[in-house]
């Protein structure tokens, strides 16, 4: 090595593949003291520059610290550097996990690097580079305020390496991270080191996405064969079942296979040609039998819900798939054997061990949050060494670990956001294709779209050829940033440091626009309201005390909340038919016959097979008519009825479709009765909220106007644009309200908490904030309930508690469930337990109310449906009877959120510990937490 070679030629002469043009650039820019944004896909290599600056910092005696934004990713890249670097150079810290804290390079979350700034942690000594890895985390809702605290409050010293998918506003970014940080090169890569084709599956034919050699004109047999399907489908559509809730049946009642195509229904034996003269999907074996035939295996199938990719387990293990060899197999269940050794057998069996164990050795897995970790851990380590060649993946598998395949498959580009069924955007798109090929394994990486009924392959196209991922700041002042800030840079610092975050950065870019559109909805509202005014002039009605447009106005107010109570109804009455619907399905049983409800008279049917799945009962039935296959719950508008038993041979049992005929003699021998009533869809009840409403609607003055209809379509008009104006200048006011304006109103709160006070100094005569010794206490709380959990500490209403019952009432401030729950919170175990849990939800309501006065975000609601189930775990029951209490109590948990839950509260149990009031508090919350840590919870932290 030459006296001129510099780190960068040591370092690329360790590395046994040449680096790409942007990997030497960010590697230089580093090299050269400068921070750095590296933005490229998934796969690209980007991590190469992070690594580099871990390298560089070693031979200079500094330190390097490598941020994820989740343990999994931190625990990957801790073995990625300890196989570099050695054991003794490398440490990580996750919050549960503390190995060789002190090392010169320590991966940690984001979260603990927060929280060693405001500690003023002596491990920041010497620290010269942070390398911020999946930087485009920042947008995300809960946990991107972290991200921005952390850029802003790092030293200026230290450079900082942002690692980040491509995104659209790099150079906003870029120039953002300039004026806070200084010097920063943005280095931006579009360039895949493995191409990516793009696919459409049409039964078990694969057409290119794209004409070849067109350079992105969409292929026009492609366009040809779904125009064919589509037009098949809606033809299907109008006959056989009436999708309004009941039963028609097909010319000459013979009746088809009718697989349920929303679950991808499958029958074991011998797959059936699904090609593109058929609109009928396969199901997910014979799909995988496609992609191993064309050589495109291993392969990730994306399913937007942790039941779906079950499901797809479920139906692969059913089948006669086999991917991997007899001694694969072997090594599979050693590992898995290995893995799990630490579980106890009572736990496993509730974990459906057997089963899983099985279809991995038969190399196809599932991966989601709703898995035990431990689970999840060896379904990675599996499929990155290549022995699971086929995973059905829930999102947040593409925005985690390095887990590349072969290829993709995608079975729909729609998914549930939490309130709604929305398209994929290209930058979800391209995140989740991110995924297929892998570098210096694969030559070509496949993108697979499967499918599906009025699919638009030029959509698919769109997506496919779009990058459109715009990185949006959600940062906003909490308590405990503001209490910190003030702890550690004083009131001043504090506020001007919040002026420069992200957020304000885009907001002050965006009012200009933003105005202008409220000028266009002010004029379109005056003008609806002139014309609201000359109507109801014209209109004459009669006299009133005061003015009639604002009467008339109220009416229709009145008339809009009546209309949304109702569709509120309407969806809880339709939640209560359908959750009465599964219950009935689920009880029938083989030659129970039923009578369905249809439009016109009751059809009958005969149960053939009952409902495997319990959680969604799908029983295979035979009409009188001859119809056959599974019904589901959405099938029917009210529950079916049981009216009576047909004795059904085994061939019809075996072979439903082909025996139909049989079931439909018996229905013509047999004297079934059917009943007279049996209401295709029930009345829907008025709540207390909808009679008072249209009680009010009655007695209001101007529901006896003459014209009332025809004022009522400009008024609803006027509403309707008020609401968008009122929605425009709230965001603008968002926007000029700066960060530093709600800042000071958290000051005002806590000053009036007194988690501040006012201090006039000699100098300076006006009142300045500092902390207080409560203050102390809430800058040691990191819980997005940080002052809800400080004023229950405060006030003692946890004191009396003992571990168990600390446990259950800590886990309100932590756990949110999946879905709402209906009726009141449940009981505590104890009488002291309940007590604490009301007098948690007071506190709270005495926030919300201090809160709402302020102006300020209101502090979530604390849920109780995780209470019970940790007070038992804490108590020492085992998991199967928690997650029973848990289901009593309304919470939809599965064995993976049971054990996150559980280290969440240990989370705030540990924080519990240092800021209680009271020693026995203290005792108690580390009590707990030996408790709680054990069994699978225990398992990998």
């Amino acid at each position: 090595m030459t006296d001129t070679a510099t780190h960068l030629d040591e370092f690329t002469a360790r590395l046994d593949f040449p680096l790409d043009d942007f990997q030497i650039r960010g590697c230089r820019a580093v090299e050269a003291d400068r921070g750095v944004l590296v933005c490229a896909p998934t796969g690209a290599g980007k991590t190469i520059v992070g690594e580099f600056a871990v390298s560089l910092a070693l031979s200079r005696g500094t330190k390097c610290f490598y941020t994820t934004p989740i343990k999994a990713l931190s625990n990957q890249k801790f073995h990625d550097l300890v196989e570099v670097h050695g054991e003794e150079s490398v440490g990580l810290l996750t919050g549960d996990v503390s190995v060789n804290a002190t090392a010169e390079i320590v991966v940690m979350t984001t979260e603990v690097l927060r929280n060693m700034i405001y500690a003023g942690s002596p491990a920041l000594d010497r620290l010269s580079h942070v390398v911020m890895d999946e930087v485009h985390y920042l947008a995300d809702r809960s946990r991107g305020p972290v991200w921005e605290e952390v850029i802003l409050n790092l030293d200026e010293s230290v450079r900082i390496i942002g690692l980040s998918a491509t995104v659209s506003n790099s150079e906003e970014f870029g120039a953002w991270l300039r004026t806070v940080r200084g010097d920063v090169e943005v280095i931006v890569s579009e360039h895949r080191p493995v191409p990516l084709d793009q696919w459409m599956l049409l039964g078990r034919s694969l057409y290119p996405l794209f004409e070849p050699g067109t350079g992105g004109e969409v292929n026009r047999e492609l366009e040809k064969h779904v125009q064919r399907l589509n037009s098949a489908e809606m033809e299907r559509g109008s006959q056989a079942y009436s999708g309004g809730g009941g039963f028609r049946s097909r010319s000459g009642g013979r009746g088809e296979d009718r697989r349920d195509r929303r679950h991808g229904g499958h029958r074991s034996g011998k797959p059936r040609d699904g090609g593109a003269g058929s609109p009928r999907p396969m199901g997910r074996p014979e799909v995988l039998q496609v992609l191993q035939g064309r050589n495109m295996l291993p392969a990730i199938t994306f399913i937007f819900s942790r039941a779906g990719c079950d499901g797809a387990l479920h139906q692969c293990l059913g089948s006669r798939l086999t991917l991997t060899t007899e001694n694969e197999a072997k090594e599979i269940g050693r590992i898995v054997d290995a893995g799990v050794s630490d579980i106890p057998e009572v736990d496993l069996e509730l974990l459906r061990f057997r089963q899983w164990r099985a279809a991995l050795t038969r190399g196809f897995a599932a991966h989601h949050a709703g898995m035990l970790p431990a689970f999840r851990h060896i379904v990675e380590e599996l499929f990155t060494r290549g022995l699971v060649r086929a995973v059905f993946a829930t999102e947040t598998l593409a925005l985690g670990i390095n887990m590349p395949a072969r290829s993709v498959v995608l079975e729909k580009l729609v998914k549930y956001n939490g309130e709604a069924h929305v398209d994929l955007t290209p930058g979800e798109y391209t995140q989740l294709t991110g995924r297929a090929g892998r570098r210096g394994i694969d030559t070509m990486g496949n993108a697979v779209v499967q499918y599906a009924p009025a699919v638009d392959p030029r959509a698919v196209a769109g997506l496919a050829s779009t990058r459109t991922y715009p990185l949006i700041s959600t940062f906003q002042p909490g308590y405990n940033m503001s209490v910190n800030l003030i702890r550690t840079i004083g009131y001043g610092p504090a506020h001007r440091l919040l002026e420069k975050s992200f957020a304000q950065f885009q907001a002050d870019g965006s009012v200009v626009d933003e105005v202008r559109e409220i000028e266009r909805a002010e004029r379109k509202v005056a003008d609806l309201r002139d014309q609201l005014q000359r109507a109801v002039t014209a209109a004459n009605p009669p006299s009133t005390d005061g003015d009639p447009v604002g009467e008339f106005l109220d009416y229709i107010r009145i008339r809009t909340e009546l209309s949304k109570k109702e569709k509120k109804a309407r969806r809880r009455h339709l939640e209560d038919l359908h959750t009465e619907t599964v219950v009935a399905l689920r009880k029938l049983q083989i030659g129970d016959v039923i009578a369905l409800p249809t439009k016109k008279r009751p059809m009958l049917a005969v149960v053939v097979t009952p409902a495997p799945d319990s959680r969604n009962p799908r029983p295979w039935i035979i009409t009188e008519t001859g119809w056959s296959g599974r019904v589901n719950a959405e099938s029917f508008a009210v529950a079916p009825q049981i009216v009576g038993h047909m004795s059904l041979g085994k061939d019809v049992q075996r072979k439903p479709r082909r025996n139909a005929r049989v079931v439909v003699q018996q229905f013509r021998r047999g004297d079934y009765p059917r009943p007279k009533r049996l209401k295709h869809e029930t009345r829907i009840r008025d709540t207390d909220e909808v009679r008072e409403l249209r009680t009010a609607l009655r007695a209001h003055p101007a529901h006896d106007w003459a014209d009332r209809e025809l004022l009522a379509r400009t008024a609803e008009k006027l509403v309707r644009r008020q609401r968008d104006l009122d929605r425009l200048t709230s965001r603008v006011s968002a926007a000029t309200d700066t960060l530093g304006r709600t800042f000071d109103r958290i000051v005002d709160l806590l000053a009036e908490m007194d988690y501040l006070e006012f201090v006039t100094g000699d100098d300076d005569p006006d009142p300045t904030p500092v902390i207080t010794d409560e203050g102390e206490r809430l800058a040691q709380i990191h819980n997005e309930s940080d002052l809800l959990v400080a004023q229950c500490l405060r006030r003692g209403i946890w004191n009396e508690l003992d571990p168990a019952e600390l446990a259950g009432v800590v886990s309100m401030c932590t756990f949110q469930n999946r879905r709402e729950v209906r009726g009141g919170s449940p009981d505590g175990a104890t009488d002291r337990m309940a007590t604490a849990m009301n007098a948690t939800m007071r506190i709270h309501g005495e926030l919300v109310f201090d809160e709402q006065r302020h102006n300020l975000p209101l502090t979530r609601e604390p849920e109780a449906g995780f209470a019970l189930a940790i007070h038992q775990w804490t108590a020492g029951a085992p998991m199967g009877y928690c997650m029973a209490a848990a289901a009593e109590s309304g919470a939809e948990l599965t064995p993976g959120d049971f054990v996150r839950w559980c280290r969440q509260v240990i989370d705030l149990l540990e924080q519990v510990a240092k800021t209680g009031y009271t020693n026995e508090v203290k005792h108690n919350a580390r009590a707990a937490i030996d408790a709680i840590r054990r069994g699978v919870v225990a398992l990998g932290s």
